[in-house]
């Protein structure tokens, strides 16, 4: 017996999430169908809703309603200091160490061959635009102490240095494997205040 061909396509649907597989697809898909029909409702709005009213900010590349997210438009915020992260995850959870007044360029995403993910999957033009706009005086390397993180922060350097910018990366603070998002405020806020200059900066 098949399923129709809508169920297969919700499955489908849900098999994009990370980490989800068909067996766990399928019981969502029925969950929601079955146990959570308003859930499900919810879920279709949010998803409608989020794909039509979020961008990315112009300044930081994170996702934003509005042209500048919350963060670059607080006037509030050191524009000499521009720290660079992987994902809006990483930057929120650098922000709660309320240790870093500065500002920030996610690259969404990170360089990881093995994924096809190389420079050109990057905005790499765009963080090179911003970081060299005259206000930037140090840039923060806060990619994740992974071998993807570690390659993008080299990358990151080589295409920063030179230019009469201070470049640093953070102490090695986080667990070497780790990522920011999972790390407890402490350890960041250390990492963040033990950052090193980077080679050739």
């Amino acid at each position: 017996m098949k399923n129709p061909p809508s169920l297969d396509q919700l499955i489908s649907a849900l098999r994009v999430l990370p980490g989800v597989g068909p067996k766990s697809a399928q019981r969502m898909a029925y969950h929601l169908l079955q146990r959570d029909k308003p859930g499900a409702e919810k879920l279709a709005r949010a998803l409608e809703h989020a794909l039509s009213h979020i961008g990315h900010c112009q300044r930081c590349n994170t996702f934003s309603e509005t042209p500048l997210c919350a963060l670059c438009a607080d006037p509030a915020r050191r524009q000499d200091q521009l720290c660079v992260v992987e994902m809006p995850a990483d930057m929120l959870t650098l922000e709660h160490t309320q240790s870093y007044d500065g500002l920030y360029f996610v690259l969404m995403g990170r360089l990881s061959p093995l994924d096809g993910i190389g420079p050109r999957d990057l905005p790499l033009e765009k963080l090179a635009h911003r970081a060299l706009d005259g206000a930037v005086r140090e840039v923060i390397l806060a990619t994740n102490f992974t071998a993807e993180g570690e390659t993008t922060a080299h990358a990151l350097s080589e295409l920063l240095k030179g230019h009469g910018l201070t470049l640093t990366r953070m102490a090695r603070g986080l667990p070497v494997g780790g990522e920011l998002e999972h790390t407890d405020p402490g350890t960041l806020a250390q990492a963040l205040f033990e950052r090193r200059g980077v080679t050739g900066g």
